[in-house]
């Protein structure tokens, strides 16, 4: 999938995988390489996420149901946990960066192709 800011005209991944159901959802990131530049991860339904157990930072974006950024953490260090975000409806995992090398803030619209 790719992902593109379209409030900014910027791509923030072209390799984003999706993850759904409980298992995957539940894994994540965890006891995975660090991600490369253009990749990501979407999961859905998402409110909360944590780092525990992974030895990278990453972007954290919370999404609500229309694709807009409702909540966004900048390079969240390995072993920590979000706050619940009540209104987001996804979570989009990204390199710890991209966010900021994008522009990419809180009230943008994200929009997910296949």
């Amino acid at each position: 999938m790719i992902v593109r800011n379209q409030t900014r005209g910027t791509t923030l991944a072209d390799r984003c995988r999706m993850a759904q159901g409980f298992w995957p959802r539940l894994r994540g990131l965890l006891f995975t390489k660090p991600l490369a530049e253009g990749e990501g991860l979407l999961i859905d339904p998402c409110q909360s996420v944590h780092t525990v157990m992974m030895s990278y930072p990453i972007d954290v974006l919370f999404l609500n149901k229309q694709g807009r950024v409702a909540h966004l953490i900048d390079a969240m260090a390995p072993y920590r946990a979000s706050r619940f975000v009540w209104s987001a409806r996804s979570v989009l995992e990204l390199p710890a960066g991209t966010a900021r090398q994008t522009r990419t803030t809180v009230g943008d619209l994200l929009l997910v192709e296949s």
